[in-house]
Order: structure tokens, then C-alpha cells, then sequence
């Protein structure tokens, strides 16, 4: 059964008179009248508004990427529209027409809408809860978001559906050679096979083979950024640490901006399930509790930008001074401005030297969500990698495969995993641990599709052939630091950031201070989550810094507006 069947009434919740009117102080101007039939919003409208319904109804229904449309709902007296891309001024993805007798309605924009559910805690919690409840029902239900036509199992439309999946945003995929609608789709579009995958958008645009970046803008996702505005802090990376600082920064009255490159969540976001963070006994997938935080961030007004690429940080050199804006370069003319920045740009993964890696590219991946269960169900898997992510996959793979080697360089997992999940790993029959182990090279079949892997003992020598449908590599990742080449940011010699290190030569010599314990080595720019050096490999850790480095942010905003007032 679907949200909606078993949570209507939290759902589509009716607030009373009291709460109406303790939402109408958060409203814009006055009750607004339609005409039946009126569209109060369309599928792909950016900044559409919530409303609240007065009298009348309004009708809301949903359309996918070839047109079709689905009724959801009609929103009577005491009411409200909308989910949680109302929250952010994101795209729409359902329309709402006026009904037979009209509607009168309050509106509430964005920053209304934010007020309200901050402002007042009784209705604030009734309507976010529904919002959140609704963009579930719309990824589950199916009706909305995109389509995606392509070759099931095809490298290019498991990453498309990767990027849709993480960033929350409902799709529907027709496989182009099912002889079905898919094949329909094709053939009613004109496409051939070098045009695919392709990505049907609600507003009627095709992408072929489209980029993150394109799906984005096409679907509303990435918000459209004002090059005018001067940001208190600009986080990079909407991993845990860039959610944590970003929740924070934001409740605290500081206007922040994050910028990814993928989505929200980094390596948290892909893991299965994560058992010992703290408040959650029996656990939660990464996505969940990222997911989370993302709506929380956006609850407070942080604005959120993805899939967006920080291609540079100029950091104004060493005649920088206190007050001086930190410029970022997103590709193309695009920049923007912030007051201090944090570094959360986390980890990329580590690939591996393995002969023939490049040929199998969609059948070998870096990270285990229903995606990657789905392509591997009742087949032969290999995992490779020791940590507690590598743990969490097994444990999560397991029950769906025919068989899973995990295959660790060293002597056992005692040292680099969680005592819980290897008790996990012991009791699955069908795991198999191949200590000092390495792959060597993958192996196909006629079809061109992985059939197995050559393993090879690192003490023994010993070579054999596993058979092998799917890989999994877990064997950690490098510190995304590139982008920092052109910011003087002082780096380990393995690239992680350094922070918290006393500092004497310019330009701290303008600043009269130390840098704080999150602070690099440039003032006003921080760093916190994988990123840092020394910092700790759990998401509890990253929250936490992400958590404490706002205190510092405060002190360094308020030294720059004492100089600022100083210098006029």
C-alpha cells in the first residue's frame, strides 16, 4: 500500500480554525480568488507557491515525462498545496486548477512557507510532515518526475537513475527493448540507439544521453543562483559534515549556500544501512538520514545547489584582510560570493587496478543501493574492501545474491571493520572471506557481459577463476581537494586539509589571531568531514564538526564587520 492509503490523514491533514488562523499571519497579503479551472500552479513551475484553502477545492493532479496525467488529490477548506520543493522554490512537480466553484486561498512563497512551519511549532509540524510525506508518495507511487528510456543494466542509465535516486527526485524507466511502452517510446520519438539513454522531463523536453548537470536544469533541480548575492558562508559539499554546518548555520540566522557536484549526502548517502549512529537502535539507510537533513537544512532557508561543480576558490591571496570576500568559480562566467567558506567536499572513490576494469563499467560499482541490488539479485557477487561501508554492503547484498566473495588484502576484518557487522558477515552462509586476496583481472562471456575474476593469494601465489556477474569496490577513496589548486589552503601529503595548525606568516599577520581548531590555513576558510586531515571516519563525527564550526564562523563574522566599521 502506498503512503497516501496508510497515511492520508498526515498526508492531506485539515487544519482547524485555530490553526488557520494562526497561519494566516504568515501569509502573503490577502486571500487570493481563482476562477474554476485556474492553474494556481503547473508541473515544472519554478517558485510555485503553497496554498492554504479558504473555500472551494483545488485538484491536483501529477504528469510524467510522456504526458500522462494522474489525479493525486483535491485539497478542500483548511488545506494546504504543495511539498517540499515549496520549500525551496524548486520546480513544481504536480499542478493544482481551480475547482468547479473556484477557490480562495492564502499564499505562501518560500520564505512565507519557511516561516510558517519555524514559526509557528504546532502547525509548522502538521504541514512539514505532510510535505515530506507527499514527495514520498511521488517517488514511490510512481505518475511523476521523468522518464528514462534506455538499456536495462546499460552503465550510462544506472548512473542517471544513481543521480535521481540520491537526489530524492521521483522517475519511471522503460527499458527500450521490452517490446512495450519502451519500445514505443522510441519509436514515437524518432530515436535510435546512439541517442540513449534519454530522459523524458514533465515540461516535454528529451535529453539523449544527458549529463547531471543538464538532468538538473532540465527538472528544475538545481536552483538558479543570484550573482549579486554575498552569502555569509558558502559550504562545499552536502555530505554530512556540509548538512550539519548548513542546518546550523542556516537556524542560526546566517544566510548560507552549499554547492555539490552529485547530491546531497556523499558517501553517507550511498551506504545501506548505517546501525550505530547515535538515536536510531535499529538502524537507518544513509539516504534516509541524509535525506533528512537536506529538508532540515532547507527548512531554515539554506539554499542548496546540485549538481553544481566548484571549479575554484579564489581566496584573494596574501594581501587578503578581514572582510574580504572569498569568490568561487562554477564553470563558464558563473560565480558567487560568500563571507567564509567550508570545505566539506569529502572523498572521491578510489578505483582499482584491475585488468579490464574499463570494459565492464556497468556492471562494477562503488557503492550498494537498490539500484545495484536489483541489476545483481539471485547472481554471483564480488565485494572488495574491509571497512565498516564495505561491512554495511555485505550484510545488505547478501540476502538478495546467489553468492558474495569478500575479498580483503589483509590478514582478516577484526582491524578495520565494526565488531557488530563481522558477527553479521560470520553468520551469512552464502558470504565467502578470501583473506590476503587480491583481483587481478575480470572476465566476460560471449555477450560481452562480466562472467568472472581472477583472484590471486597474495602469499601463495595461488591464481584461480571465480565466477563473477557484478563487482563492488570498497577499498576507500582520496580527498576531493583539486578544486582548491588556486587557494593557498595548506594540504597533508596526501591531500587532506589541515586545519587548527598556528599560523604567523601573512596573511594572518592582518588578522592578529590563530586559526580556530576548523580553520585552515587561509582565514575565514574552514574545513570539516573526510576532508580534514585527522578527522574521524564516522558520519557522527562529520555531523559533529559540521556542528562545531559554526561557532567559529560567528566569531570570524563578527570580526569582520568590527574592521569593516573600523576602516569607515
Amino acid at each position: 500500500m502506498s503512503v497516501i492509503d496508510t497515511r492520508r490523514d498526515q498526508v492531506f491533514p485539515v487544519l482547524n480554525a485555530v490553526q488557520i488562523a494562526a497561519a494566516r499571519r504568515f501569509a502573503v497579503g490577502e486571500p487570493s480568488r481563482f476562477a474554476p479551472g485556474e492553474v494556481l500552479y503547473a508541473v515544472g513551475q519554478r517558485n510555485a507557491p503553497a496554498y492554504l484553502v479558504l473555500s472551494g477545492q483545488i485538484d491536483v493532479l501529477r504528469r510524467d515525462g510522456v504526458g500522462r496525467e494522474t489525479p493525486v488529490t483535491v485539497h478542500g477548506p483548511g488545506q494546504i498545496s504543495g511539498e517540499t520543493s515549496q520549500l525551496a522554490g524548486r520546480s513544481s512537480l504536480a499542478e493544482g486548477r481551480a475547482g468547479a466553484d473556484g477557490v480562495e486561498v492564502l499564499t505562501f512563497d518560500a520564505p512565507h512557507l519557511r516561516a510558517l512551519i519555524v514559526g509557528s511549532a504546532e502547525v509548522g509540524e502538521i504541514v512539514m510532515r505532510a510535505l515530506i510525506l507527499r514527495r514520498m508518495a511521488l517517488i514511490t507511487d510512481g505518475g511523476a518526475g521523468s522518464v528514462l528510456v534506455g538499456r536495462t543494466g546499460e552503465a550510462a542509465l544506472v548512473r542517471i537513475e544513481g543521480f535521481l535516486r540520491r537526489n530524492g527526485h521521483p522517475y519511471a524507466v522503460l527499458d527500450a527493448r521490452d517490446g512495450a511502452d519502451g519500445e514505443a517510446a522510441v519509436r514515437q520519438l524518432g530515436l535510435h540507439e546512439e541517442d540513449m539513454p534519454i530522459v523524458l522531463c514533465p515540461n516535454g523536453a528529451v535529453l539523449k544521453h544527458p549529463s547531471d548537470a543538464e538532468i538538473g536544469a532540465c527538472l528544475g533541480i538545481t536552483p538558479e543562483l543570484d550573482p549579486d548575492k554575498v552569502f555569509d558562508v558558502a559550504v562545499v559539499g552536502a555530505g554530512p559534515a556540509g548538512l550539519a554546518t548548513a542546518v546550523y548555520a542556516a537556524s542560526e540566522g546566517l544566510s548560507v549556500l552549499v554547492l555539490d557536484s552529485r547530491a546531497f549526502g556523499g558517501q553517507a548517502g550511498a551506504s545501506a544501512r548505517i546501525e550505530n549512529y547515535l538515536g536510531f537502535p535499529t538502524g537507518i539507510s544513509g539516504l534516509a538520514l541524509t535525506a533528512r537533513a537536506f529538508t532540515q537544512a532547507q527548512k531554515f532557508g539554506a539554499e542548496i545547489a546540485i549538481p553544481v561543480t566548484v571549479e575554484q576558490l579564489d581566496c584573494g591571496g596574501e594581501g587578503r584582510k578581514p572582510g574580504d570576500l572569498f569568490t568561487l568559480s562554477l564553470g563558464g562566467e558563473a560565480r558567487v560570493r560568500a563571507r567564509a567558506v567550508v570545505i566539506a567536499s569529502g572523498a572521491r572513490y578510489r578505483s582499482a587496478e584491475i585488468e579490464n576494469l574499463d570494459r565492464f563499467e556497468g556492471q562494477v560499482s562503488y557503492w550498494a543501493s537498490p539500484i545495484e541490488m536489483q541489476l545483481c539479485e539471485n547472481q554471483e557477487i564480488a565485494l572488495i574492501g574491509g571497512g565498516n561501508s564495505a561491512g554495511q554492503a555485505v550484510v545488505y547484498l547478501a540476502p538478495k545474491v546467489s553468492r558474495l566473495h569478500l575479498v580483503v588484502r589483509g590478514p582478516g576484518l577484526e582491524a578495520t571493520m565494526s565488531r557488530y557487522l563481522i558477527d553479521r558477515i560470520n553468520a551469512l552462509p552464502n558470504v565467502e572471506l578470501h583473506r590476503r586476496t587480491e583481483v587481478k583481472g575480470l572476465e566476460g562471456d560471449a555477450s560481452g557481459a562480466l562472467s568472472g575474476a581472477v583472484f590471486h593469494h597474495r602469499d601463495t601465489g595461488e591464481t584461480w577463476t571465480t565466477p563473477l556477474r557484478h563487482l563492488f569496490l570498497f577499498i576507500g577513496a582520496d580527498p576531493n581537494t583539486d578544486w582548491l589548486s588556486t587557494c593557498p589552503v595548506a594540504l597533508d601529503d596526501k591531500g587532506f586539509v589541515c586545519t587548527g595548525r598556528p599560523q604567523t606568516a601573512p596573511p594572518w599577520a592582518a588578522f592578529g589571531r590563530a586559526p580556530f581548531p576548523l580553520e585552515t590555513s587561509v582565514p575565514g576558510v574552514f574545513a570539516v568531514g573526510d576532508v580534514r586531515w585527522g578527522s574521524t571516519k564516522r558520519v557522527a563525527a562529520a555531523v559533529g564538526e559540521g556542528a562545531q564550526v559554526v561557532a567559529s564562523i560567528h566569531q570570524v563574522l563578527a570580526a569582520q564587520e568590527v574592521a569593516q566599521e573600523a576602516a569607515t
